[in-house]
């Protein structure tokens, strides 16, 4: 209930500008003052003109006003520099540590506010302010959207950061680590961003040139080599593994690490490890390969691969299948331009001044086909349909850290709602 206050409070959404202190004086509210997150008064630095006094100081709000005395305020000198209290409920008179008493109001607010409020954050639904989307202005939506897209791109660019500084600056080992995240797609991406942590790039360049060395040690750390099998190559790799593991002290992951269920053969983890390290065989050069791209279609020609030997007619160790198709289909070839190539792009921009290479993140974003999933479908059904990824990254971003948390006070949408709603009579 407090932090309902302060979000009324802040965003002057009482009923009335016509306010009464308890002991009859009037008062006009000429600056809400700057929230607070920290210790003390909930509101620093407000401008307050009470019975055409000017005064500037804090203000907390309570639920109820003897809660002032319950938290000690009344004994703190931190909070003698509140000029008003503001409550639900006047239960009781306040005073600063030296006795002096503390103007209060009671806050007046629609019951229509907390209706709204209740029905967005307790509806059982996936998007409870749904009915109400068509009737928002487009222009509002769209301007929230694009600053969604970038709040989703800049979470990632802060984990590329992140991983840069583990990684003394190596955009190759960062790449390599966001590449096989970006192949668990989802079910198994942090098992696959394990893996690779696990099995860094400067050991796999130590056998780049033998790719059964680089499976061995990729398939071997991820703990899916079988313990027993009659496939020849299976075997190869636990021999080999069990050198190379001895060798320089690897401990692998365990394989319960890894979600195999309801997925489809083309998206086994064994594929995606197998591509990791088709993608190190040879030598890793991916990120300066990103760099030097020219447009989305050479782009997609990086990931245009097929994978070699064993992997042509395998999902998985054991019997053969007469094809196992292509590495990435395009719409797999979109995701990873989505979620590894454009935050690089980004990352690497803006960590080095290079502004250009920072915008060609949105470009890209701009150019591809929205992402196929139930979150986009959910709002699509609502009336707000994604046109490109830049979008449906958006989208992803509003469901997962704004719906799907009921954040409904920090989002644009939820906003507008609660406001209309405040400042509406009972």
């Amino acid at each position: 209930m407090e932090r309902l206050m302060q979000y009324v409070w802040q965003h002057r959404l009482w009923c009335s500008e016509d306010m009464v202190t308890n002991d009859g004086r009037r008062i006009r509210v000429l600056d809400p003052g700057l929230l607070n997150t920290d210790a003390g008064p909930d509101f620093f630095n407000a401008k307050v003109e009470i019975a055409g006094r000017l005064w500037v100081g804090n203000v907390e709000i309570h639920v109820r006003a003897s809660d002032w005395h319950r938290h000690g305020h009344d004994r703190d000198r931190a909070y003698d520099s509140v000029i008003l209290h503001v409550v639900d409920l006047d239960d009781a008179p306040v005073a600063r540590s030296n006795g002096e008493r503390i103007a209060q109001v009671v806050l007046q607010v629609s019951p229509r506010f907390g209706e709204r409020y209740a029905s967005l954050v307790n509806a059982p639904v996936q998007l409870p302010c749904a009915p109400q989307l068509p009737a928002l202005p487009r222009l509002a939506i769209t301007e929230w959207l694009s600053v969604l897209a970038f709040e989703r791109l800049h979470h990632k660019v802060d984990h590329l950061q992140e991983l840069g500084d583990l990684y003394s600056g190596s955009w190759e080992e960062v790449c390599y680590v966001l590449l096989a995240r970006t192949l668990g797609f989802g079910l198994n991406s942090d098992a696959m961003e394990r893996l690779a942590r696990r099995t860094p790039l400067r050991l796999l360049h130590k056998h780049s040139d033998s790719l059964l060395q680089l499976e061995a040690l990729l398939f071997g750390q991820a703990g899916l080599l079988p313990a027993e099998s009659s496939d020849p190559y299976a075997v190869q790799l636990r021999r080999e593994y069990a050198f190379l593991a001895n060798k320089f002290s690897l401990t692998p992951l365990g394989s319960e690490t890894w979600k195999l269920f309801r997925i489809r053969p083309q998206s086994f983890p064994y594929r995606r490890i197998a591509l990791l390290a088709h993608f190190v065989h040879g030598g890793f050069n991916l990120m300066q390969r990103i760099i030097e791209a020219e447009g989305e279609q050479q782009l997609r020609e990086l990931f245009q691969v097929e994978l070699s030997g064993y992997w042509q007619r395998h999902y998985t160790f054991g019997p053969e299948v007469p094809s196992a198709g292509r590495a990435l289909s395009a719409s797999s070839i979109d995701i990873v331009l989505i979620n590894m190539v454009a935050p690089l792009y980004r990352a690497r921009g803006e960590l080095t001044g290079d502004f250009r290479l920072a915008d060609r993140a949105v470009e890209l974003l701009e150019q591809l086909r929205p992402e196929r999933n139930s979150i986009v479908d959910t709002f699509a059904a609502a009336g707000i349909k994604a046109d490109c990824a830049f979008a449906s990254q958006a989208l992803i971003e509003l469901r997962r850290n704004y719906c799907d948390t009921r954040k409904c006070l920090y989002c644009r949408i939820g906003h507008r709602l609660l406001s209309q709603a405040a400042r509406r009579q009972a």
